[in-house]
C-alpha cells in the first residue's frame, strides 16, 4: 500500500498534494477555482491541454495555497490585538475593529439586540434575505463580517462578499453558477452585495430567480432609500433592516475598545493619574478620555470617521516619540481639536437627506416653529445645499401655507430668491434664514391651496366631456361670432348684480372654498 505522504497530482490544476487531502482539494478545485487559476484560464485557455506543468507548491507546504480572500478573513477573525502597532499600519484601524461575534456588535439593539428575532436567527446559524439600509459608518459591513464568521464556522454555508461598485452581472452569474454546484453538496451560499443600489433595476432582476428558489441568500447594503433605489420585486423577497446612526455612547465604546486592545496606549481621566499609570509599564501614548468623547460627538454617528481620526492623531503623536528619553506622548483634547476639525456632515444633495431636510423646513414653517425653521435652514446651508433650491421652497410655503392670511409673505419670499441670485453664498445665508423665520411667524391660511386641491379632484373624477365655457364669457372679435351669440349679454357688474353665471352649465352651485367636511 502506498505511503499516505506520497504526493498525488491534481487532475484539474496538476499540482501535487498529500493523499489525505487530495479529495477535498479536487472538489474545491472543480467548483471554487482560485483567482490565480481563473486568471490563467482567461489569459491562456490552451495551457491546460498544451502544457500539463503548473507551478508546484514549496517543499514545506502541506496543502493547497489559500486564496487571498481566505487568508484575509483569517487575519481579520483574530481578536483585535496590536491594533495600532506598526506591523499592522497598512490596514486601517476601522477595518481592524470589525466585530467577529454577535456579542461584539455595538448599537442597533432594536434590530440585533438580545431577544430580537434576527438575533435569535443568527445565533441558530439561520440567515434570512436582508437589505441593510443606513447611513455610512453605522455598522452594515460590520454586521456582514459577523455573518461571514458565522458562515466560516458552519460547514453548511459559504460566504461571498462583493461590491456593486466593482462587480457586474457576469460576476453575479459566476457566483450563482458556483452556488448551484455547492448546493449539490448541501452547502448554502450567502452573498453580501455592498452598495447594492449601484445596480440599476434591470441588473437587480438578476438576483430574483436565485433568491426565489433559494440558490443564494442575499444580504444587500445600501445608504439610499430602498423604496426608490431597489426593485420592488426584490424588496418583497428580502426584509429591510433600518440601521440608524450610532449614538455618542456607541461610538465612544468603539473608540475605547480600539485603545484598550493595545498595550502601548492607555486612557486617562485626568493628568494627575499619569504618574500612577507609568509605575509598572510606560506606555507609548496616553490618550485623554475627554478627547475620545469629543471625537464621538463630532463624527455624526459615523464610527469609521471617528476611528480614522483617532488613528491619524495617534500616528502624528507617535511618529518620532522616544519613550525612553521623552516619556509617553500625551494626546490631549486640545491636540485633537487643533489637528482635526469637523470635516463632514451627513448631507447628500441628491439623496434622501436632501429631501428630508427641506421637508423639515417646510413643515416647521407650517407649524409656526420659528426656532426649528431657523435650525433646519441653517443645517441645509451648512451641508452645502443649493440656496436657490431652499428659496424656491420658501416661495411655495408662502403660497401653500400662508396664502391670503398675509399676502406680503409671497412678495418677501420672491424678493429672497432674487437676493440669493444677486449675491450668492455665503452672503445670502442670512436672507434665507430671515425669510424662513418670517414665514414661520406669519399667520397661516391654506384656504386657496385646499380649494385648488378640491378643484383638481373634481376635474380628475369628471366623467364624459368637460363642460363648455358659457357663450356670454367668450370674446366676440368678429361679426360672425357676434351673430352666433358669443359675448351676448356680458356686463362688468358684480356677480350678485350682473344676473350672469360664471361657472359652467350644471356647476352653478359648486363652491370649492366651502366644501363640507373641511
Amino acid at each position: 500500500m502506498a505511503d499516505s505522504n506520497t504526493p498525488i497530482s491534481c487532475p484539474v490544476c496538476c499540482r501535487e498534494f498529500k493523499r489525505d487531502i487530495i479529495e477535498e482539494h479536487v472538489n474545491k478545485c472543480i467548483f471554487l477555482n482560485t483567482p490565480e487559476d481563473s486568471v490563467s484560464k482567461r489569459v491562456n485557455t490552451s495551457s491546460v491541454t498544451t502544457s500539463p506543468k503548473r507551478r508546484k507548491l514549496n517543499s514545506t507546504s502541506n496543502g493547497p495555497i489559500k486564496r487571498e480572500s481566505e487568508s484575509y478573513e483569517a487575519e481579520k477573525s483574530s481578536k483585535h490585538t496590536a491594533v495600532l502597532n506598526k506591523k499592522n499600519e497598512k490596514i486601517p484601524l476601522a477595518e481592524h475593529m470589525r466585530p467577529v461575534e454577535l456579542a461584539d456588535l455595538v448599537g442597533h439593539m432594536d434590530s440585533f439586540g438580545p431577544g430580537t428575532m434576527l438575533r435569535a436567527m443568527l445565533e441558530q446559524d439561520k440567515i434570512p434575505n436582508m437589505i441593510l439600509w443606513g447611513p455610512p459608518g453605522c455598522g452594515k459591513t460590520s454586521l456582514a463580517n459577523v455573518i461571514a464568521n458565522i458562515c466560516k464556522k458552519s460547514k453548511t454555508m459559504r460566504f461571498v462578499k462583493m461590491s456593486a461598485t466593482m462587480a457586474g452581472i457576469n460576476d453575479v452569474k459566476e457566483i450563482v453558477k458556483i452556488a448551484k454546484n455547492e448546493a449539490q453538496f448541501k452547502k448554502q451560499t450567502v452573498l453580501f452585495m455592498d452598495e447594492i443600489h449601484r445596480f440599476n433595476k434591470l441588473q437587480q432582476d438578476t438576483f430574483l430567480p436565485h433568491v426565489e428558489n433559494g440558490t443564494i441568500t442575499l444580504i444587500g447594503a445600501t445608504t439610499e432609500n430602498p423604496s426608490f433605489s431597489l426593485n420592488n420585486a426584490l424588496l418583497s423577497r428580502c426584509r429591510v433592516i433600518t440601521m440608524q446612526k450610532l449614538s455618542i455612547d456607541d461610538v465612544l465604546e468603539i473608540l475605547q475598545r480600539a485603545v484598550k486592545n493595545n498595550d502601548d496606549i492607555v486612557i486617562t481621566d485626568s493628568e494627575e493619574s499619569i504618574e500612577d499609570m507609568c509605575k509598572d509599564h510606560i506606555p507609548r501614548i496616553i490618550v485623554a478620555k475627554e478627547s475620545l468623547i469629543w471625537l464621538a460627538e463630532i463624527c455624526d454617528g459615523d464610527a469609521r470617521i471617528a476611528l480614522g481620526a483617532l488613528e491619524l492623531s495617534i500616528m502624528s503623536r507617535d511618529s518620532d516619540n522616544d519613550v525612553c528619553k521623552d516619556g509617553p506622548a500625551i494626546l490631549s483634547l486640545d491636540d485633537i481639536k487643533n489637528g482635526i476639525k469637523r470635516t463632514h456632515m451627513l448631507y447628500d444633495k441628491k439623496g434622501d437627506e436632501h429631501y428630508n431636510i427641506i421637508s423639515a423646513i417646510h413643515k416647521s414653517i407650517r407649524a409656526s416653529d420659528d426656532n426649528a425653521a431657523l435650525y433646519w435652514t441653517t443645517r441645509a446651508l451648512h451641508g452645502g445645499e443649493d440656496p436657490l433650491f431652499i428659496a424656491r421652497r420658501l416661495i411655495r410655503a408662502a403660497c401653500e401655507d400662508i396664502g391670503l392670511a398675509d399676502s406680503s409673505a409671497l412678495v418677501e419670499a420672491v424678493a429672497c430668491l432674487q437676493g440669493c441670485q444677486h449675491i450668492g453664498m455665503p452672503e445670502c445665508n442670512v436672507l434665507l434664514v430671515q425669510c424662513a423665520v418670517r414665514l414661520a411667524r406669519a399667520p397661516k391660511s391654506q384656504e386657496v391651496y385646499r380649494a385648488m386641491k378640491r378643484c383638481q379632484q373634481h376635474l380628475e373624477g369628471m366623467k364624459g366631456p368637460l363642460p363648455s365655457v358659457p357663450l356670454h364669457l367668450i370674446n366676440a372679435p368678429t361679426k360672425l361670432m357676434k351673430q352666433l351669440g358669443f359675448g351676448n349679454g356680458y356686463n362688468m357688474l358684480h356677480k350678485d348684480d350682473s344676473g350672469l353665471t360664471y361657472m359652467p352649465e350644471g356647476m352653478e352651485n359648486y363652491d370649492f372654498f366651502n366644501a363640507s367636511g373641511d
